[in-house]
C-alpha cells in the first residue's frame, strides 16, 4: 500500500495538502453574495424537494414504515452516499490532467493530490451530511446508537472509492477514453442501485443482480441504518470490502508504476 518514505512526504506537504484544501473551498464561492452559505442551501434546498415533492405529493411509502419522512430519509441516504463516491471517484480519474503543470513544475509526492481529492469531498460530505443529522434529530426519526454503524460501512466505501479513483487517473492519462467512459458507466451504474427506489420492488432475476454490484451492498447497509435502525447484514459488505483492499493495491501499484511516466504524457 502505501510505503514509509510516501507517508513521511505526505507529511512533510501537510501544509500544502491544507492550504489546496482551503483555496479549493474558498474557490468554489468567489464572487458569490452568499459565499459559503451555498454549502447549506444547496443540500437544504434537496432535503426539502425530496421530503415535499417524493413523500408528499407523490405519496412514496416504503414498506412497514408509516412515517411520513421515511421515503424522504430513504432517497438522501442513497444519494448522500452515492455523492460521496461519485465525487471522488470522478475527481480522482482526472486529479493528474487538472494538476499537470504543478507535476511538471514541482518535485513533490504525488500521493499528495488523490488524498486531497478525497479530504476535499470528506469536507462537502461532513457539510451536507451534518444537515441531514439535524434534519433527522427535528422530525425525530434519528435512529440511535446504530447510527454509528455507519462508520465501518462508509469507511469500506471510501476505500473503495480511493482505489477505483486511484486507477482510473492512472490509466486516464495515458488513454483519455477512460475518464468519458466511466462518466458513462457512472450513470448507468446510479440506476442500477437502489438509491430512488426500493430492491423488493425488482424481478427476483434483476435483484439476484446486485450481488454483483459492491455500491449496492453500501447504499443498502446505510438505507438498513438509517430508515429502519437496524444493523446492516456485515456478510453481505465482505465482497465490497475485499474488493476495496484489492483496488487500493491495484491502485498503488499503478500508480508507483507509471509516476514517472505520467510526467511524460501529461
Amino acid at each position: 500500500m502505501i510505503s514509509p518514505a510516501m507517508l513521511s512526504g505526505v507529511w512533510r506537504y501537510r501544509g500544502f495538502i491544507s492550504g489546496s484544501l482551503k483555496r479549493e473551498f474558498q474557490s468554489k464561492y468567489r464572487n458569490s453574495l452568499l459565499g459559503a452559505a451555498w454549502t447549506v442551501l444547496n443540500p437544504l434546498a434537496m432535503i426539502v424537494v425530496y421530503t415535499v415533492i417524493f413523500s408528499q405529493v407523490m405519496h412514496n411509502r416504503l414498506q412497514g414504515m408509516d412515517s411520513p419522512f421515511a421515503y424522504s430519509i430513504y432517497l438522501c441516504a442513497g444519494v448522500l452516499t452515492w455523492g460521496l463516491f461519485a465525487e471522488i471517484t470522478g475527481r480522482g480519474q482526472t486529479v493528474f490532467l487538472e494538476n499537470a503543470n504543478l507535476i511538471k513544475k514541482l518535485q513533490f509526492p504525488r500521493i499528495c493530490l488523490p488524498i486531497i481529492v478525497v479530504l476535499n469531498a470528506l469536507v462537502n460530505f461532513g457539510i451536507i451530511f451534518g444537515l441531514f443529522i439535524v434534519f433527522l434529530v427535528a422530525t425525530g426519526n434519528f435512529p440511535g446508537l446504530v447510527f454509528f454503524a455507519l462508520i465501518p460501512v462508509l469507511l469500506a466505501m471510501i476505500l473503495f472509492a480511493i482505489g477505483l479513483g486511484m486507477i482510473l487517473g492512472v490509466l486516464n492519462v495515458f488513454f483519455r477514453d477512460v475518464g468519458q467512459f466511466f462518466t458513462i458507466l457512472l450513470q448507468f451504474w446510479f440506476w442500477f442501485t437502489p438509491i430512488v427506489y426500493s430492491a423488493s420492488i425488482l424481478p427476483e432475476g434483476v435483484r439476484a443482480l446486485l450481488r454483483f454490484n459492491p455500491m449496492a451492498a453500501v447504499v443498502m447497509a446505510c438505507q438498513e441504518i438509517l430508515v429502519y435502525g437496524r444493523l446492516p447484514d456485515w456478510q453481505s459488505l465482505l465482497p465490497v470490502t475485499v474488493l476495496a483492499v484489492l483496488c487500493c493495491m491495484l491502485g498503488m501499484h499503478l500508480f508507483r508504476r507509471r509516476a514517472g511516466e505520467m510526467v511524460d504524457e501529461l
